[in-house]
């Protein structure tokens, strides 16, 4: 299968197509970030009408779970599982890919200033390099008061 992934400000499917608003970023940041990320999965014929594992996990830069603060004082993480199943529409040509197009909010993440992130997608359990979605977090800047070195 192929994927296009573009994260964004908003993402939302309407129609059966994909809008992304304020999309193609890889800068964010530093205080807490809300993003749309936008998925087009490409389904082969041959795999249409078959149920389909989808995983999305937001990954720090070293390839683990990014670990949040939870609303109750524990600890999260982001992390998407769903399945999906796609038809054959009549009349369209046999071979031809069949588009799944998903979007994906989420609202006022804290992520920590300074760092690298990677969503990552897997798709029936496997995942490819060019299944994933890097992005940084600006650093925090200095205070305004702090005392400045030359």
């Amino acid at each position: 299968m192929r994927t296009t992934l573009l994260l964004g400000d908003f993402a939302r499917v309407a129609e059966g197509k994909l809008d992304v608003i304020g999309g193609g970023w890889t800068y964010t940041g530093p205080d807490p970030v809300t993003m749309g990320l936008g998925i087009i999965v490409e389904v082969p014929w041959d795999q249409a009408n078959t149920t389909h594992e989808l995983s999305l996990s937001l990954l720090g830069a070293d390839g683990r779970l990014v670990v949040l603060p939870g609303p109750d004082g524990g600890e999260q993480t982001i992390q998407l599982a769903t399945q999906f199943e796609v038809g054959r529409p009549a009349g369209q040509a046999a071979g031809t890919p069949i588009p799944f197009p998903l979007a994906v909010n989420v609202n006022a993440v804290p992520l920590p200033p300074g760092e690298r992130f990677e969503w990552r997608l897997e798709l029936n359990g496997e995942t490819h390099e060019d299944w994933s979605l890097r992005f940084q977090t600006r650093p925090r800047p200095p205070a305004a008061n702090s005392p400045t070195s030359f």
